[in-house]
């Protein structure tokens, strides 16, 4: 009897997912596998909010399973490890895998190649897996890789993108694999969570994604940017941990053909685009991609401001505190809080993309970090010295205050023309707000920062 293992990595679903379907053609029993990986856990990157939702995930894939006739197998400890010794313990003749993009990934499928060569045991990789279009698929002449965004998108469309794979209907594991068990929140991580986080799983990710696609897709070109409108697809938790093949939503976005769903398509390039760019310098995870010569500023207590949204500019702080209540926030929100903090207050992007991963379910470090390069200027960014004015972006994107409102409630009481001219309020009028001054003059900021780039 042959054996293949399936290990499941960020490709949490059954529906459209190539590793899955490849070691059920390649094997009459399948070990669906996860490995708690306690390599991944010492990196801090298994923060609470990310192990609730991965928690719901693995629960949900497996109930999937379980009706298909099969189930899924967990184990603790080093991912190559684990996967060898189970490899080795049901005779499997080849391990499944989804292609990754970080330093880890890469070192991931290096050890997992090794490992199991010593049994003459195969690592397949499956690149059509966690993106649309698989990194290094295309490339400009000479080049390992797009730097720019624009030249990328126009080859990116016209990529002839693999078909929408079916869930299976049937998967047989062998009987005597062991399991540890499903992991529970508190075996991926401690410490608090956001109070209001989204149910993980592929179930619920199918019924967003039903839902999206009904209706509020359509609107998508018009209302997302719009702060108060919340007017975005909340996908991005079910693409993180793979709950929803980017794939699949590509064609079923395209198959809408209208305006919202064009500009959707664009932000599903957008997140191939950083996955290509990692995958071929990994190494921008932590350095910067263009360097600027930065000379960071060591600002504990505006970090701390920023960090608890109360920085005294309405708009940066109810972005911070979404994040902090929701482990999310919208596109728009994410670049305001981060150029006040990398341009305004002129600190690491580093820093806040620490921050970011610490709370944000859908924490992915190609489109975090790389989204964070691009607002401080060190990314791919082709003017990397502009600044966002977060009482312009509030007077644009947030017109009549409702969002701020909603985030800030000891500003509820403000009409839509106070509420975004409150950093310009007198002391006395703030302190009956309840409310911190402005931890920064915006335009000694600017100034400070054109300095410091040596621009004019």
């Amino acid at each position: 009897m042959r054996v293949s293992v399936a290990l499941f990595t960020a490709d949490l679903r059954v529906h459209d997912n190539p590793v899955l379907q490849a070691a059920l053609r390649d094997a009459e029993r399948v070990v669906p596998l996860f490995v708690v990986d306690t390599g991944i856990r010492r990196t801090g990157f298994a923060v609470p909010n990310r192990a609730v939702f991965l928690a719901d995930s693995l629960a949900d894939l497996d109930a999937a399973l379980r009706a298909r006739g099969g189930r899924l197998v967990a184990r603790v400890g080093d991912v190559v490890e684990e996967t060898c010794r189970v490899a080795a313990e049901t005779g499997a003749a080849a391990v499944h895998i989804a292609g990754g993009v970080s330093h880890y990934a890469a070192r991931r499928e290096d050890r997992l190649r090794a490992g199991l060569a010593g049994d003459r045991r195969e690592l397949r990789v499956h690149d059509a897996s966690l993106t649309a279009v698989p990194p290094g698929a295309l490339t400009p002449a000479g080049k390992d890789h797009f730097a720019v965004f624009t030249p990328y998108f126009r080859r990116w469309e016209s990529f002839s993108v693999r078909g929408v794979l079916p869930a299976p209907d049937a998967v047989r594991v062998p009987d005597d694999v062991h399991s540890a068990g499903l992991p529970g929140t508190e075996s991926l991580a401690s410490g608090s969570t956001s109070p209001s986080l989204p149910v993980g799983g592929e179930s619920e990710a199918r019924r967003k994604l039903r839902s999206w696609l009904s209706g509020p897709l359509s609107a998508y070109d018009d209302q997302h940017d719009d702060l108060a409108a919340d007017a975005t697809s909340r996908l991005s938790p079910y693409l993180h941990f793979g709950c929803l093949s980017p794939t699949e939503l590509l064609h079923r976005a395209r198959a809408q053909d209208n305006p919202g769903a064009h500009a959707f398509v664009r932000q599903l390039a957008w997140r191939d685009f950083h996955h290509q760019v990692l995958a071929a310098r990994p190494d921008a995870a932590d350095h910067d991609y263009r360097s600027q010569h930065d000379r960071w500023r060591r600002a504990t207590k505006e970090i701390e401001a920023w960090q608890d949204g109360r920085t005294g500019y309405p708009i940066v702080d109810a972005a911070l505190r979404q994040l902090r209540h929701e482990g999310w926030m919208p596109g728009r929100a994410r670049l305001l809080a981060a150029s006040f903090l990398a341009k305004t207050l002129y600190v690491d992007w580093r820093v806040g993309a620490r921050h970011f991963l610490d709370l944000l379910v859908d924490g992915d470090v190609a489109n975090n970090q790389l989204n964070w390069q691009w607002v401080a200027g060190t990314g791919t960014d082709t003017r990397p010295n502009r600044i966002l004015n977060p009482l312009v972006q509030a007077r644009r994107f947030d017109p009549h205050g409702e969002y701020v409102r909603r985030w800030l409630p000891e500003l509820r009481h403000l009409d839509a023309t106070t509420v975004h001219r409150v950093p310009h309020l007198d002391e006395a009028t703030r302190a009956g707000l309840d409310y911190p001054a402005p931890i920064v003059n915006l335009a000694s900021a600017a100034a400070r920062f054109r300095e410091r780039r040596g621009v004019g």
